[in-house]
């Protein structure tokens, strides 16, 4: 939990070495949030397969993966100076080595095409599919079919009347 009185809270939520639980009203700007450590993890070096983001819906989900990719894609056709501003506002530490801006300006610009030809794909999923595709990866240790199929409320509804009766 952060204490309102905390300086730079934006750095320490946003910063990807820092373990958080983001649990907040509609519009609080959780998704911004998530968003920005992943742009920050990928400014870093931390390769796209690696990254898993979980949210709760699946419109949240889309949503997350949406604005990302804009963004991402937006980078790839910034002038310089626009580029440099963007990535200064995700974090100001960046971009301090003169000597290297111009092949991290690159590498930004590469990233959106680096997570679109990931193999599977950025996971940005619900914690249900998450959570669905552990059970599938080792069904000798959970004694679960891999074929199992998650029930649906009007399904779940129908058993559970057909139990009660």
């Amino acid at each position: 939990m952060i204490k309102s009185s905390e300086k730079n809270t934006f750095n320490y939520v946003t910063q990807p070495r820092n373990s958080i639980w983001v649990s907040a009203n509609a519009g609080s700007g959780k998704t911004w949030n998530l968003i920005t450590r992943v742009e920050r993890l990928l400014l870093q070096g931390a390769k796209p397969e690696k990254i898993v983001c979980l949210t709760y819906t699946t419109s949240a989900a889309i949503e997350m993966k949406e604005r990302l990719f804009k963004e991402l894609g937006s980078w790839s056709m910034k002038p310089d100076e626009s580029l440099k501003r963007a990535i200064l506002s995700l974090d100001k530490n960046f971009l301090k080595d003169n000597n290297l801006q111009n092949e991290q300006l690159k590498s930004a610009r590469q990233l959106f095409g680096k997570v679109l030809e990931t193999p599977g794909g950025l996971k940005i999923q619900t914690i249900h599919a998450f959570c669905s595709s552990v059970l599938r990866k080792f069904p000798l240790e959970t004694s679960i079919s891999p074929k199992f199929k998650v029930l649906d409320d009007r399904k779940k509804n129908e058993l559970v009347n057909r139990s009660i009766l």
